[in-house]
């Protein structure tokens, strides 16, 4: 309402209303520019957000100065480090899992308030030890496994539009590529019992017959079919095997791993052979033998939709926190590491 000419007409008054309108123009600013702080709602991460690998997972540290997840792979406001010194100001401390010792000595003796820590592996529960001492330390996961907070892949399928098929020439039937072979894993038991009724090309240091980084793939590729056998059988664990030494070969992958369901989760129905698809070793090596190219092909009719993403440089999988970053559970803690990884 307007005050009266009489009110209005005395200097003090003047004063009073002049500031009264100072204010509020300034409160409505500072609204208008923290509209989460008036709401109630959790303020945005606008900095850049800070992870720090505590040590990074490959012996060989890659180069990560300046703005790495930007530059290589489109990630914006992500800032990677391993200055061990800047723990106070880092947002996410990343701990992998092949770098930590059974006890916590090298680990920070204090985290700064809000700091979230993250545990990494990649290897299955069976070659991955001394978790038991893990409790109530790691607010998130990341691995392999799907219902990881932040999940890495070895590899996975993108849509393309090439609508072609390349299938490399064959001069033989079935590879393998092994550098670790113990008798008592599921994929030696297997091999022994198929290779009663098939020849299997064997490749890798098991074999003294260690391929070059360069000369795997045109290796594998001559061949119509790879056995892509995991080390250990586990939910989701499909690694390299599939994904590179078979698929981006160019080669039919015979896999062992967990259920068909599990892959068919990754990859095509029709672009793999599972074990467990036949009730016998030696219905298996028929089938390998016996099938006619008409057949043969249907197996890369995935390459009409799609070309194969690997996962190899731990820049691209440490960068990705970013991207998860704001939908990840706050105050979350794994009471028993070792409980939620054997389950």
């Amino acid at each position: 309402l307007p005050l009266p000419r009489l009110l209005w007409g005395r200097p003090g008054m003047k004063v009073v209303v002049t500031t009264g309108v100072f204010v509020t123009t300034l409160w409505n600013l500072w609204c208008f520019l923290n509209p989460s702080e008036v709401s109630g709602e959790a303020p945005k991460h606008t900095e850049p957000l800070v992870v720090l690998v505590w040590e990074w997972p490959s012996k060989q540290v890659p180069n990560i100065s300046g703005d790495v997840c930007h530059e290589l792979y489109g990630i914006a406001g992500c800032w990677l480090t391993t200055d061990q010194r800047l723990l106070g100001q880092a947002d996410v401390v990343v701990f992998p899992h092949t770098r930590l010792q059974p006890s916590r000595e090298r680990l920070p003796k204090e985290r700064p308030p809000g700091q979230n820590w993250v545990w990494v592996s990649l290897e299955s529960p069976s070659n991955t030890k001394a978790l038991a001492g893990w409790k109530q330390t790691f607010n998130w996961v990341m691995t392999y496994r799907r219902d990881s907070d932040i999940f890495i892949p070895y590899g996975k399928l993108v849509p393309n539009r090439s609508a072609t098929v390349n299938i490399p020439t064959k001069t033989n039937l079935v590879s393998w590529v092994i550098s670790n072979y113990h008798r008592t894993q599921k994929r030696a038991e297997i091999y022994k019992n198929l290779s009663q009724y098939l020849h299997v090309n064997i490749y890798g240091k098991a074999n003294k017959k260690p391929l070059c980084k360069d000369c795997l793939l045109p290796t594998t590729s001559k061949s119509k079919f790879y056995l892509a056998f995991e080390n250990s059988i586990h939910q989701d664990y499909i690694t390299e095997k599939l994904w590179r030494n078979s698929l981006m070969a160019g080669t039919v992958p015979v896999v062992l791993g967990p259920p068909r369901a599990n892959y068919e989760q990754f990859v095509p129905a029709d672009s793999f052979i599972h074990v467990d698809d036949f009730g016998s070793l030696a219905e298996l090596a028929t089938f390998l033998k016996t099938m006619n190219s008409s057949r043969y092909r249907q197996f890369f009719a995935w390459q009409k939709r799609y070309s194969v993403k690997l996962y190899t440089d731990w820049r691209e999988r440490i960068c990705t926190i970013c991207t998860a970053y704001p939908s990840l559970p706050r105050d979350r803690v794994y009471h028993d590491l070792a409980s939620w990884f054997n389950t």
